[in-house]
């Protein structure tokens, strides 16, 4: 059967990041992903200490360059990388590790400004936190997003407060969505990270997340499966705790279902983990990332799913 879903050029079912690149940008598009150094309110006592539970000694930025190297190294290092796989690509800058807005403005200005104008940097995008994005940075963000391309990226995780502080998250769901407005205002663009899986959360409350996040005004979305890393909190609690690990088929069924509640014109960044293999401890099953994206696809397929399917029509 013919693929009548309009946001896909290689048969997916859902609203795919190769579509939404190749519709703007008219090529194959790279994310650098990069380490700035900054740190997060959850870790430096101004909010809590430790950080989230689940991550890892570098903030969630495991891929990201060497924060020893200046940026633009990392940059180039990074590109020429992918260049190896992808000759014609264009890149962005990705600030991944830890929360990329916490920080006085002449220190982002610092950081962000070399990769504004650069011919071979395309557009920036930034990950962060919903409470560490000031008035102040607000304005810096609505110009940069006036002079390149602009991403915001905001961990959210889950929209559930009794698992928000199991994980130490140390901000609320009002803050995200005040913030999520106050992006959107000023037309950027807004991509929301959660993660399947979190300790004790049922298949309803993890559909219930993403119920949420599509009567807001995003973007785009990351789904991430919950990994447990070496040397973390979360792997503490999973010893003492042995709490119930989401199995291959769960982590399908409940993703399958979460798509079908997100509006068509929302972006799927990203539908599945990339765990460090020296540092997993669980689940092994993430390891093939391929395998769980074909299973994905497969149901979908098998059962006529698409994206959108359960969004109510608002007409």
């Amino acid at each position: 059967m013919e693929n009548k879903f309009p946001y896909t050029i290689d048969n997916k079912r859902y609203h795919t990041l190769t579509y939404f690149y190749q519709n703007k940008f008219h090529s194959k598009v790279c994310k650098v992903s990069l380490n700035a150094n900054f740190t997060c309110p959850n870790i430096d006592g101004t909010k809590g200490y430790g950080g989230c539970i689940y991550c890892s000694a570098l903030g969630s930025g495991d891929f990201a360059g060497k924060k020893e190297d200046n940026l633009i190294t990392q940059f180039e290092k990074g590109k020429e990388k992918m260049k190896k796989k992808w000759k014609d690509a264009k890149f962005i800058a990705y600030f991944q590790a830890n929360t990329n807005t916490y920080a006085p403005l002449s220190y982002l200005k610092e950081c962000f400004e070399p990769f504004i104008d650069r011919e071979d940097c395309i557009g920036i995008s930034i990950a962060t936190r919903s409470d560490c994005i000031s008035d102040q940075c607000l304005d810096y963000l609505e110009e940069i997003n006036k002079r390149t391309f602009l991403m915001v990226e905001l961990g959210l995780q889950t929209i559930h407060e009794k698992t928000a502080k199991l994980i130490n998250r140390c901000s609320t769901l009002e803050e995200f969505d005040t913030m999520v407005k106050k992006l959107r205002e000023r037309n950027i663009m807004v991509v929301v990270h959660i993660i399947n899986g979190l300790p004790y959360e049922t298949k309803k409350m993890m559909i219930d997340t993403v119920k949420h996040l599509n009567n807001l005004d995003i973007n785009g979305i990351k789904i991430h499966m919950l990994h447990i890393l070496k040397h973390t909190k979360l792997e503490k609690m999973y010893q003492k705790e042995h709490f119930p690990i989401l199995s291959k088929e769960e982590y399908v069924d409940i993703t399958v279902k979460q798509l079908e509640y997100l509006r068509k014109e929302i972006v799927i960044h990203r539908i599945t983990g990339d765990p460090v293999k020296e540092d997993l401890v669980a689940p092994t099953w993430l390891l093939k990332k391929f395998e769980v994206l074909n299973e994905i696809d497969k149901k979908m397929a098998k059962e006529d799913i698409y994206q959108g399917d359960l969004v109510e029509n608002r007409s």
